[in-house]
C-alpha cells in the first residue's frame, strides 16, 4: 500500500513538473510576445498571479495544482491569438464560482469586460433549483445569453471543456461517458456551427474516445491496418497535384489529412456502412491564394483523377451556416480507391480551423466583441430571440440542440435569395427563416410553382414561394412537423401571447363578475383602491392580475375583495349576472372531460390552477366532489356561441353483423363526426360501445341520439 502510494505521488509530481514547463505563466508570456505589446503582456501576468493566489491549496483530481488548469484554457486561447482580456479571463474563469473572489473584485482589478467574461461562463449554484436538469439548464442558458452579448464567453468555455476533456484521466468511467455525452451533443456543435474546425474535431476525437472507448479503440486498429498503403498512394497524390498545379502557374499548398475517428464512426452509423466500404479515411488539401484559382485548381485535378461527379459540393459559391468556404470533390486514384480533395485560398482555409476567432477585430477605437462573420452575427441574434421567446431552460436547452445541425439544404426564395435550413426542414420552417410574420400568417406554398402542404420537406435548390392570408395563425399541431428552432420558438411564442391575451379579457370579464356580486364594478373602483388592491396583492398592474385570473392562478371572488375600501360594506343579496362563455376562448377555457358540457347545458365553472376556467355540466358529480364553493363561477352559454363540443355517447345493442357499419353510417348523416370508438373486452348477444362524437350543440346531439334509437338493433343509446 505504501508502496503504491509512494509511486502514484512520484507519478503526481512528475506530471505537476512537466506541466509546469508546459503551461507555466514564463511560457505563456513567450508565446503571447509574438502578437501581443508588453503592457498586454503584464496584464495577464498580474491575473495569473491573481488567479494562483485564490486558488492556492485546490488541486484537480489528476492531481496537479488548480491553477495549471486556467493556464492551460489560456494557452489554447492564445494559440488562436485572441486579445489580453480573452486570455485574462481565461485564467480567471473559475475565481468567481470556486473561490472566495468576488465579480465585483475581479472588475475592481481587471475592469468591467474581464468580469463580464468570468461572470458569463460561471455556473448557477445549483441549491437554488429543484434538479440537477434543471441547474444545468440554466446554467447552459446564463452561458449562451452572455455570448449573444460577447462571443468571447463561448471560446473561454470551449477551451475550458477542450482542456477538461484531455484531462479526464482522474474522473470515474461513468463520469467520463456523461462528460463525453454533453460533448458531442452541445460543445462540439457549437464550435461547429462558430466554424472552429481545429477545436471541433479534437473534441470529438476526445468526446468519442471517452464515450465510446471500444468502439474507438477498434476504429482506431482498423484505420492503422489501412494506413501504409493509403499513406504512400497519399504522397503520390500530392506529389503529383504540386507539379501540375505549379506547370499552370498556381503556387499551392498540397497536404494530405486523416478524416477523424469520429467522422468515420458516424457516416458508418448515419449510412449503415462497414469501415472498408468508408472510403474517404484520408483527403488531400489544396490551398492556394485567389479564389479563382480554386476553379483553375478544380479542373487540374479533375484532369489528372477521375471525379465523382456526385460527390461535389461548391461551397465557395454557397458557404456554410458558420462561414466554411471550399471546394470539395471526390475523386478516383489507382486501384479504385477514392479521395477527397478541398480547394481553398489561404483566407478561407484559416477561417475554416478557427472559425469566428479568425474574424476577430481589436482596433483602437472599434467596440469590443465586433465580428467579421455575418452568419455568427445573425445566429446570435438568433439566440437572443429564442432565450426571450422560451422561458423553459429545459426547452431552450433541446431548441438549441435542434439549431445545431450538421447537415443543411439550401433553398431560394422567389427573388432569388438563398436560405440554408436544416436538412428535413419544411415550407413553415422556411416561412420563419425569411420572416417572423411570414411565418405567423403561412396558410400553404408553392415549391417549384406547385401548391404543397406546409409540412412538405424541402430539397436543396428548390424555390419556394410561401402563401399568407391575413387572419392565418400558428397552428400547435405545426410542432410535431417543425425542425428548426427558429420556428418552433415563433410558434411557441405566438400561442404563448395568444394564452395571455385571451386570458386576460377572461380574467377581467370574471373580475367584473365577482365585483358585480359585492354590488360593485371596475368601472365604478377608484385609481386608489385599485392601486391598493394591486400592492396588496404585489401584482404589478391590472393587465397581469387580469391574467392571472384567467389563467386560474388566482380565484377572481377572492380578488374582488381587495378592492373593497375597509370601511365599504359588502351588498346582500345582490347577484351578477351568470359570465357567459363564447366557446371561442382557446387555450384559457377548457371543456371538462369528466362530463362533457354542450351549449344548451347547465353548465357552471371552476377556476383550476394553471388550467384557467374548466366548464362542468351542473350536477357533474365529480366537480361536486373536487370543487369548493370559493372558486365557483356561474356561467351560461353566449348567443352567439361557435364551433363543436366533444360528447361520450354509450350506444348498447344487439351484436349482429354489420353493426358498427350500420352506426357509423348514421352519426356520417347526422352531420356528426366521430373521434373515438371503445368497443367492451368481452361480447355477448347485447354490446355497449363507447363512442366520442363532436357536436354543435344540445339540438345537433338530441338529433344524433333520435337517428341511432331508430336502427331496430339498437336497445340503448345514454349520454355518459
Amino acid at each position: 500500500m505504501e508502496l503504491t502510494s509512494g509511486i502514484n505521488r512520484l507519478q503526481t509530481r512528475i506530471r505537476t513538473s512537466r506541466i509546469s514547463r508546459e503551461f507555466g505563466i514564463d511560457t505563456l508570456a513567450e508565446h503571447l510576445e509574438g502578437y501581443l505589446p508588453e503592457p498586454a503582456i503584464a496584464r495577464v501576468r498580474a491575473a495569473y498571479e491573481f488567479g494562483e493566489r485564490q486558488h492556492r491549496g485546490q488541486f484537480r483530481k489528476t492531481g496537479e495544482p488548480y491553477i495549471y488548469h486556467p493556464l492551460a484554457v489560456a494557452r489554447i486561447l492564445a494559440e488562436m491569438r485572441l486579445d489580453a482580456t480573452t486570455l485574462i479571463a481565461a485564467i480567471l474563469h473559475d475565481v468567481i464560482e470556486d473561490t472566495d473572489a468576488a465579480r465585483e473584485e475581479v472588475a475592481k482589478r481587471f475592469g468591467k469586460e474581464v468580469a463580464d467574461l468570468v461572470d458569463g461562463v460561471s455556473k448557477l449554484d445549483k441549491a437554488q433549483f429543484h434538479s440537477r436538469e434543471q441547474a444545468t439548464a440554466e446554467s447552459f442558458r446564463k452561458l449562451m445569453l452572455a455570448m449573444t452579448r460577447d462571443i468571447r464567453v463561448i471560446l473561454v468555455k470551449l477551451a475550458d471543456r477542450l482542456h477538461n476533456m484531455r484531462t479526464l484521466e482522474g474522473m470515474t468511467a461513468k463520469k467520463r461517458a456523461s462528460i463525453a455525452r454533453e460533448t458531442l451533443e452541445i460543445y462540439a456543435p457549437i464550435a461547429r456551427r462558430l466554424g472552429i474546425n481545429s477545436m471541433r474535431q479534437e473534441l470529438e476525437e476526445l468526446g468519442f474516445k471517452n464515450m465510446y472507448p471500444r468502439r474507438y479503440e477498434v476504429l482506431r486498429r482498423a484505420s492503422q491496418s489501412v494506413t501504409g498503403d493509403r499513406r504512400s498512394l497519399l504522397r503520390e497524390i500530392e506529389e503529383t497535384l504540386s507539379r501540375a498545379l505549379a506547370a499552370e502557374g498556381i503556387g499551392a499548398i498540397v497536404k494530405g489529412r486523416r478524416k477523424n475517428l469520429y467522422s468515420i464512426y458516424r457516416k458508418m452509423r448515419e449510412k449503415h456502412r462497414r469501415f472498408l466500404d468508408v472510403f474517404d479515411l484520408y483527403g488531400v488539401r489544396v490551398i492556394v491564394d485567389a479564389v479563382d484559382e480554386c476553379y483553375r485548381g478544380l479542373g487540374i485535378v479533375h484532369h489528372r483523377y477521375r471525379p465523382i461527379t456526385e460527390q461535389f459540393n461548391d461551397f465557395i459559391a454557397n458557404p456554410k451556416l458558420n462561414g466554411y468556404q471550399s471546394l470539395h470533390t471526390t475523386v478516383m486514384a489507382r486501384g479504385g480507391i477514392k479521395f477527397e480533395v478541398q480547394i481553398r485560398t489561404r483566407e478561407m482555409d484559416q477561417i475554416a480551423e478557427s472559425g469566428i476567432a479568425a474574424h476577430w477585430q481589436y482596433k483602437l477605437g472599434e467596440k469590443a466583441g465586433k465580428l467579421g462573420n455575418l452568419d455568427a452575427e445573425e445566429w446570435l441574434a438568433h439566440l437572443a430571440e429564442m432565450h426571450e421567446g422560451e422561458r423553459d431552460s429545459l426547452r431552450f436547452v433541446d431548441n438549441l440542440r435542434m439549431d445545431l445541425f450538421p447537415d443543411e439544404v439550401y433553398v431560394f426564395t422567389p427573388k432569388g435569395k438563398i436560405i440554408r435550413l436544416a436538412k428535413g426542414a419544411t415550407c413553415v420552417d422556411f416561412a420563419y427563416a425569411v420572416h417572423t410574420e411570414l411565418g405567423d400568417r403561412c396558410v400553404a406554398a408553392r415549391i417549384e410553382g406547385h401548391l404543397a402542404p406546409l409540412n412538405s420537406q424541402l430539397q436543396s435548390g428548390q424555390t419556394v414561394e410561401i402563401i399568407t392570408a391575413k387572419h392565418a395563425r400558428p397552428n400547435a399541431a405545426w410542432l410535431h412537423f417543425l425542425k428548426t428552432a427558429k420556428a418552433r420558438t415563433g410558434v411557441r411564442n405566438f400561442l404563448k401571447n395568444q394564452r395571455e391575451d385571451k386570458a386576460q379579457r377572461l380574467g377581467e370579464r370574471l373580475l367584473d363578475k365577482s365585483l358585480g356580486d359585492l354590488g360593485l364594478s371596475l368601472r365604478r373602483l377608484s385609481r386608489s383602491d385599485i392601486d391598493r388592491g394591486l400592492a396588496e396583492m404585489g401584482e404589478p398592474s391590472l393587465p397581469a392580475l387580469y391574467a392571472a385570473i384567467g389563467l386560474g392562478r388566482r380565484l377572481a371572488p377572492l380578488v374582488a375583495r381587495h378592492f373593497l375600501a375597509s370601511d365599504a360594506p359588502v351588498a346582500k343579496g345582490r347577484r351578477a349576472k351568470p359570465l357567459a362563455v363564447e366557446g371561442t376562448e382557446g387555450l384559457v377555457v377548457e371543456f371538462a372531460k369528466c362530463c362533457h358540457p354542450v351549449p344548451g347545458d347547465a353548465i357552471h365553472g371552476q377556476a383550476s390552477l394553471g388550467r384557467g376556467l374548466v366548464v362542468h355540466r351542473f350536477g357533474c358529480a365529480y366537480s361536486t366532489r373536487k370543487g369548493s364553493s370559493a372558486d365557483r363561477v356561474e356561467l351560461t352559454w353566449a348567443d352567439n356561441v361557435t364551433g363543436e363540443y366533444d360528447v361520450e355517447l354509450r350506444v348498447t345493442a344487439s351484436n349482429k353483423r354489420g353493426l358498427l357499419a350500420t352506426l357509423t353510417a348514421k352519426f356520417a348523416n347526422a352531420d356528426c363526426n366521430i373521434q373515438n370508438i371503445v368497443f367492451p373486452e368481452s361480447s355477448g348477444a347485447l354490446i355497449t360501445i363507447r363512442f366520442l362524437i363532436d357536436v354543435r350543440d344540445r339540438h345537433h346531439l338530441a338529433n344524433v341520439i333520435r337517428r341511432l334509437r331508430r336502427i331496430n338493433a339498437v336497445e340503448r343509446v345514454e349520454r355518459s
